[in-house]
């Protein structure tokens, strides 16, 4: 039974900071992308922009840097952990 428990429950080697890291990467390209695409949508469609539209474009970038920091937050905190 204990090793079940330490293979499944147990401390994570630092390797399976990667993990982190990758998503860290993923989500700054997409934080990224979704700037490039609401400063676009905004020179396109700046006569039709609406409140509702506004707040949509806010939480979207919203959104995507939180992803963004978390991942990087929790790989900071794997990595100084394992060190």
């Amino acid at each position: 039974m204990s090793d079940f428990t330490t293979r499944f429950f147990g401390p994570l080697t630092k390797e399976a900071c990667v993990y982190f890291k990758i998503f860290t990467v993923l989500f700054f390209f997409v934080l990224m992308f979704t700037i490039f695409v609401e400063i676009l949508f905004i020179f396109k469609n700046y006569t039709k922009l609406n409140f509702r539209i506004f707040v949509s474009g806010v939480l979207l970038l919203f959104n995507s840097f939180m992803a963004y920091f978390v991942n990087r937050l929790l790989y900071t905190m794997c990595s100084k952990s394992l060190a």
